[in-house]
């Protein structure tokens, strides 16, 4: 049987970076889990077991430290992108390298920030994926778990029905979703901390002024506002699940219930995914290839 070697890649997953900045008494601090991708000329190492071309995955971890303390990280994208310039080199063509950081807040002591401790502010992440190859680059920003709700606006009617359908229509529901969210950049020369705060900023508000019909609709209006605000962006990405809240029947009890008590259900879950691109916008080129290549 002919068989030939296909798309392949290998790095380092997930290495936890914690770095402190010490400036006398207070510090500050920044919390990032960093992955790797490499590919290129590696057909050897699959095909005849020949490292010869392969940089270690233990070299890849401890870049990503020595880089951490060499310099300011920065923002999630400078830092991504100056690793993923970094791999490309010799045999490896292609280095895809992703960010994520989770944001700590200051303690407050008798109402004054504490200089040295923390706690994590929230679950919400930033998120930052930088793909280079030999003088091209594609950067792509983005945030997950940014639990957002709306107690109204929301409704959900006229859908199709077919005899398994039990789902009764409304029109004052409970509209809440976990956003998971990356958008691609066609410059990478700007402010990425003011690009992304303004990015989601336009997120947020969109899902609130939005007078919802479905969850399709918030997610177009959401990708939206981000391209009307930040014109170096020409591609949003949408991932909402559908975080149900179901009006608790409270007539066994002798008691009224007119939207106010609420059974929260984590599953099974409506998950609405979606993207919004610019007219005209350039090609993606290999910024939304997977990692895992799975």
């Amino acid at each position: 049987m002919a068989t030939r070697l296909g798309p392949n890649q290998y790095g380092k997953a997930e290495t936890h970076l914690v770095r402190v900045y010490r400036d006398g008494d207070v510090h500050s601090l920044r919390d990032l889990t960093v992955s790797v991708a490499l590919a290129g000329d590696l057909d050897e190492v699959h095909l005849s077991g020949d490292n010869t071309n392969v940089l270690p995955t233990d070299t890849q971890k401890n870049t990503v430290y020595a880089f951490a303390r060499e310099a300011p990280i920065g923002a999630p994208e400078a830092f991504a992108l100056r690793l993923a310039r970094h791999f490309v080199t010799g045999p490896i063509r292609r280095a895809r390298v992703e960010v994520c950081e989770v944001p700590w807040a200051r303690i407050a002591v008798d109402g004054d920030p504490h200089p040295h401790a923390f706690m994590q502010a929230s679950h919400e992440q930033r998120t930052a994926v930088a793909v280079s190859e030999a003088g091209v680059d594609w950067v792509l920003s983005g945030l997950a778990n940014l639990v957002v709700l709306k107690s109204t606006g929301s409704e959900f009617s006229g859908f199709e029905r077919d005899r398994y359908t039990t789902l009764a229509e409304t029109h004052d529901r409970v509209l809440a979703t976990a956003v998971a969210a990356r958008w691609r950049h066609v410059r990478i020369d700007g402010d990425w901390d003011e690009s992304y705060a303004e990015a989601r900023r336009a997120l947020i508000e969109a899902f609130a002024s939005t007078h919802s019909l479905s969850l399709q609709q918030t997610l177009h209006a959401m990708g939206t506002a981000v391209l009307d605000v930040r014109p170096e962006v020409v591609e949003v990405r949408l991932s909402l699940p559908n975080k149900h809240h179901f009006v608790v029947d409270l007539s066994p009890f002798g008691l009224s219930n007119e939207n106010e008590v609420f059974h929260a259900d984590d599953r099974p879950y409506g998950l609405i995914e979606g993207s919004v691109e610019r007219e005209g916008a350039p090609p993606a080129g290999p910024a939304w290839d997977p990692y895992p290549l799975l």
